[in-house]
């Protein structure tokens, strides 16, 4: 995007996602920047977050039935979404970027890059059944 221009607001929604582990929804993150723009509006925060997600400065994850959640960690790592109460959790686990190798050998384009979601029933999901 050529000459992108500085926003307050924007920057702000990257601080705050920068601060998180716990890959909130568009929601919490507007009820959190109201307090700093009291009239910002939640569309704003929508289209802030889409465009920080395009420009590769924050981490769109997408959960069935669930809403969108974002990280502000772009740096590879997994994630663990629960299929019931739909968290999204940081996986800490040893690096498994060979499974690239393994891809390329099916693809003949040029693999750059992957990402990993693994899905279940997180710990306090199942304590409730």
């Amino acid at each position: 995007m050529a000459n992108l221009k500085r926003s307050k607001q924007r920057e702000s929604i990257k601080a705050f996602l920068a601060t998180r582990t716990d890959h909130p929804t568009a929601d919490t993150i507007y009820m959190n920047i109201r307090q700093e723009f009291p009239n910002i509006s939640l569309g704003t925060v929508y289209r802030n977050l889409s465009l920080l997600s395009d420009l590769g400065e924050i981490m769109k994850i997408t959960t069935d039935g669930g809403a969108d959640r974002f990280d502000g960690n772009t740096n590879r790592h997994h994630h663990f979404i629960c299929t019931r109460c739909h968290r999204v959790m940081d996986l800490d686990m040893p690096n498994i970027d060979e499974i690239m190798e393994k891809a390329q050998k099916c693809c003949t384009g040029q693999i750059q890059n992957y990402v990993t979601h693994f899905y279940g029933i997180c710990g306090d999901c199942i304590e409730k059944s």
